[in-house]
């Protein structure tokens, strides 16, 4: 529940002051907000990610620094 919360106040965050990015609509919440809200969960629990290597990168097919799910998924 708190990560849905907490999902749900960086989205509102992202809406006031990045206007330009979200026209008047419905939107998927950025998949980078996700994983920082994902991050800051794991962090309070005592685990620690590691970056991905180069090689485990290109056979993902994501970016190094995130992020980490295809453009396909949906939440």
């Amino acid at each position: 529940m708190s990560n849905s919360f907490s999902n749900q106040v960086l989205a509102q965050i992202a809406l006031w002051t990045r206007t330009q990015d979200f026209p008047l609509g419905v939107h998927v919440l950025p998949k980078k907000l996700d994983e920082e809200v994902a991050r800051a969960h794991l962090g309070k629990l005592n685990v620690v990610l590691e970056t991905l290597t180069q090689v485990q990168s290109n056979y993902l097919d994501v970016p190094v620094e995130g992020p980490y799910k295809p453009e396909i998924y949906r939440y």
